[in-house]
């Protein structure tokens, strides 16, 4: 424990030091005759998250709620994907196909469609990050669970574990790593979906506010929503890493 503490300390101090770096260099940028309207300030880009706060938050809020529900139906959807072809190889077979398809069309060009299917409302953004984020983790926990080794399940088979058994204690536990693997991925893309529905068609969330900015020239707002998005990523990349950890209790860094 005591080492896995001193990896996140360093870890987080890295992160910040990156942070400072990039932030020293982005104000030396904007010191040049770079007009305010191209590349505004950092110190215009804080005004503007203090002055908007209110608003900012009630558009926050709606982006949330869509990456939320987005990456809940995606997770669970990939995970029964996962499921179903490692249970049915002739189910795989057909499914597989559907999966791979369903990444291989660009979501720019899905998004119009999603919006006159669903409207204007959250529904459209929800599903638009469902289809971003279900296929990291249906590739990567399909992965881990076929990738279990043999020899674990004939012994569970000797020990006359039933199927459910084995499901829960060996083939799940063997393909957590994998599945954690294919989670933080999820996490890291699922605003994507979203902000790219708000991009094609919406009222209200951040992708809304950042188009809104950019059509009144008023580049410190756009720059101070995406500041509270690539915030929402980290935290929820984090969130996700911690929840791994516990879940994960068999590694080396726990056994410190």
């Amino acid at each position: 424990m005591k080492r896995l503490a001193k990896g996140g300390i360093a870890s987080l101090r890295r992160a910040l030091t990156v942070f400072v770096g990039l932030l020293l260099l982005w104000w030396l940028v904007t010191q040049s005759s770079i007009p305010a309207f191209l590349l505004p300030s950092p110190t215009a880009v804080a005004e503007a998250l203090w002055d908007n706060r209110a608003y900012l938050a009630g558009q926050t809020a709606v982006t949330a709620l869509e990456i939320a529900s987005g990456l809940a139906i995606g997770v669970l959807l990939g995970v029964v994907l996962a499921l179903s072809m490692m249970f049915s190889p002739r189910l795989q077979r057909w499914l597989m196909p559907l999966v791979l398809t369903s990444q291989a069309i660009p979501v720019f060009a899905l998004a119009p469609l999603l919006v006159l299917w669903f409207g204007f409302g959250i529904s459209a953004k929800v599903f638009m990050a469902v289809l971003v984020i279900f296929f990291p983790v249906t590739s990567a926990f399909f992965d881990g669970l076929r990738r279990v080794n043999t020899d674990y399940l004939d012994l569970a088979r000797t020990l006359r574990a039933s199927p459910w058994a084995q499901l829960r204690h060996v083939r799940l536990m063997a393909a957590l790593p994998a599945f954690g693997s294919g989670l933080r991925m999820a996490a890291t893309v699922a605003p994507i979906g979203a902000i790219i529905g708000e991009w094609v068609g919406s009222a209200e969330g951040l992708g809304y506010v950042m188009l809104n900015a950019n059509a009144r020239m008023q580049t410190d707002i756009c720059f101070a929503a995406l500041f509270i998005l690539v915030l929402m990523t980290v935290l929820l990349r984090a969130a996700v890493e911690a929840l791994m950890r516990r879940l994960i209790i068999w590694t080396p860094e726990h056994d410190e």
